[in-house]
Order: structure tokens, then C-alpha cells, then sequence
């Protein structure tokens, strides 16, 4: 498979592989299809799991169209170790956890926690000392008919009092429309009340 990249497709591409590399130096990197390498490790959910990659895969999908360049990464530890399971990927240089959610207010800010603590761990234990901080991002596709301004509202207070750098990504289901805010945006949203 030969696939054409724009500069900026090749600069992301550049950055998810290196991160990918250094936090996972075993791994071996598969380009699946347009923007989308995957570990080696993690083909194996395409058949353990169908419908699970097909709603990883349909939600990645939104972002590389955009131009993105994502990198999924192994699913948990080894064998043998307490399973803790790896965020989704590394996008354009930043990890990344999806999360698909319906329901109340409540569980978004249950499920962004989540998604927030598996990035922030695999960076403290699997990034080398030496090499720069780096940022860990969330997205969510969320199904439930949450109101943007409630949405915003949610995340900037589970992230008080965290210092960490990334961004939010929230595609509204309902809607179909796609936003994405800093980390810092949205802290200073607590800042205002």
C-alpha cells in the first residue's frame, strides 16, 4: 500500500511514530491504512474483538480525515505484570484515550477522568526521564444530547487543579459536530465563575 502525504500529514506521522517508538522500543508499527499505523501487538482486536475496532477505527477515522496521524498503540502490559491498560493511541505527536459515551453529565466527567488518569500513567511510567514532557489528550464521542456549554463546564472542573498540558476533543453525536479545547482553555473557564 502507497499512501500520499502532506507536509503536515508527514510532520505528524514524524512525531506519533517517534513518541510511539520510545514509549513501546519492541513494538513494531504497521500503517493500516491512510494515517493509521497500528502495533503489531493490537491487530488481534480486529478478530478478538469486531466491534470494538470497528468503533475505534470509525472514530480515528474522523480525525485523519482531517489529517491527523494516528498510532494505535498495544492494548495492556505484558502477560505476567497487573493489567493496566494503555490510552488508544499516540495522535499527531500526543497520546491519546477514546471513549465513546452516553448518559448523564456525570459519567462524561466519570469517563474523561479515565481517560485523563490512562494517559498521564503510561507517560509517567513508560517515557524515559530525559525525554521532554509530553501531553496526553481525551477524546470522546459522546452519544447522550449534552449541551455544549454543560460539556465545557463538566471537563473544566475535573481538570482543576491539574497542571498537565493536552486537549479535549468531544464529537456530539447528536449533532455531528467536532470540537476540540485546550486544557488550559477550559481550566480558565473556572477562572470566570
Amino acid at each position: 500500500m502507497a499512501f500520499e502525504l502532506t507536509e503536515q500529514c508527514r510532520l505528524n506521522a514524524e512525531r506519533s511514530l517517534a513518541l510511539a517508538s520510545v514509549l513501546f522500543p519492541r513494538e513494531e508499527w504497521v500503517l493500516r491504512e491512510s494515517n493509521i499505523w497500528i502495533a503489531k501487538s493490537r491487530l488481534i482486536v480486529e478478530y478478538r474483538e469486531p466491534e470494538k475496532w470497528k468503533r475505534e477505527m470509525s472514530q480515528v477515522r474522523i480525525l485523519t480525515n482531517l489529517g491527523s496521524v494516528a498510532c494505535f498503540l498495544p492494548e495492556s502490559e505484558k502477560d505476567g505484570e497487573p493489567k493496566k491498560r494503555y490510552p488508544d493511541m499516540v495522535l499527531d505527536g500526543t497520546i491519546l484515550e477514546m471513549k465513546t459515551v452516553s448518559g448523564t453529565i456525570k459519567t462524561l466527567g466519570l469517563e474523561f477522568k479515565r481517560g485523563y488518569k490512562q494517559g498521564q500513567s503510561l507517560l509517567l511510567a513508560n517515557l524515559p526521564a530525559h525525554y521532554p514532557k509530553q501531553e496526553h489528550s481525551v477524546f470522546i464521542y459522546l452519544t447522550s444530547d449534552l449541551k455544549i456549554e454543560a460539556v465545557k463546564a463538566k471537563i473544566a472542573g475535573e481538570l482543576k487543579n491539574r497542571i498537565d498540558k493536552g486537549s479535549f476533543i468531544c464529537l456530539f453525536g447528536q449533532s455531528g459536530l467536532l470540537y476540540s479545547w485546550t486544557y488550559e482553555e477550559l481550566r480558565a473557564i473556572i477562572g470566570k465563575r
